[in-house]
């Protein structure tokens, strides 16, 4: 019997492709050195897109199990996998994501504090400038999601501590990505005010120099972050069962 590696569609696609490609590389598959298949042979072996393989590539770099060279692939560095992951974990239930908000606010509000007392006059104008280009997002109509991104990996590189980058950028991978796809459902130009506004109170605590503020602001704006994306939650709950909205 032909077993079909294809994967079936679903909220967790990227997660599911790399935890196939992951076992390939921990069970002796694929072993040290060895390169992956190209971007077309995975997309057709597991049915998916091209730019979700590119995802999935992205997560087993941040894992430490994979390395890119740039016009020759992927290519595989370890194959003991010792990476920290966040291992069963359901972002679509409430307690699941309110734990994993709490361990992205410790990350995230540590870095936001630690911005405000080391940024640079260069980085403090780019983390401006990604603030005004999330609001020409919202001004036309869009969610901002790839310059809501740039905003914080902007912060983030300004702490002045490369392991928080990589903390943030493996948190993203799983927590934020789920986050930005709640508010591209939820685009109303109240909420998106709101999410500004906690932007902008996160940018005057750091252009003020005040870790405290700083600090503070980034725990609101995941707070916030975590309310909308139950409501997210909720109503997608009613749509799959109408009649709980009435019950």
């Amino acid at each position: 019997m032909v077993l079909d590696d294809r994967v079936t569609r679903g909220p967790s696609l990227v997660d599911s492709v790399a935890s196939r490609i992951r076992a390939d590389i921990t069970s002796g598959n694929y072993g040290k050195g060895d390169k992956l298949p190209t971007e077309r042979d995975l997309s057709e072996k597991y049915g998916v897109s091209r730019p979700i393989i590119r995802e999935v590539i992205g997560i087993l770099k941040r894992d430490g199990l994979v390395a890119t060279r740039q016009g020759l692939g992927a290519f595989v560095i370890e194959t003991k996998e010792v990476a920290f992951r966040l291992a069963g974990v359901d972002l679509t239930d409430a307690l699941d994501v309110q734990n994993v908000i709490e361990l992205l606010m410790a990350v995230e509000s540590a870095a936001t504090a630690l911005a405000a007392e080391r940024r640079s006059e260069k980085q403090l104008d780019e983390i401006k400038r990604r603030l005004v280009a999330i609001q020409a997002a919202f001004d036309n109509g869009e969610a901002g999601i790839e310059e809501d991104l740039a905003f914080h990996r902007e912060i983030v590189d300004a702490c002045g501590n490369p392991h928080f980058r990589e903390m943030s950028d493996f948190l993203e991978s799983h927590v934020r990505n789920f986050i930005r796809k709640a508010r591209a459902s939820t685009l109303r130009n109240a909420l998106l005010s709101q999410v500004q506004m906690e932007h902008i109170a996160i940018y005057n605590a750091i252009a003020n120099s005040d870790p405290l503020e700083a600090r503070l602001a980034a725990e609101d704006h995941l707070r916030g972050a975590a309310n909308r994306l139950t409501l997210h939650l909720k109503a997608a709950d009613e749509r799959k069962d109408p009649q709980q909205s009435t019950g």
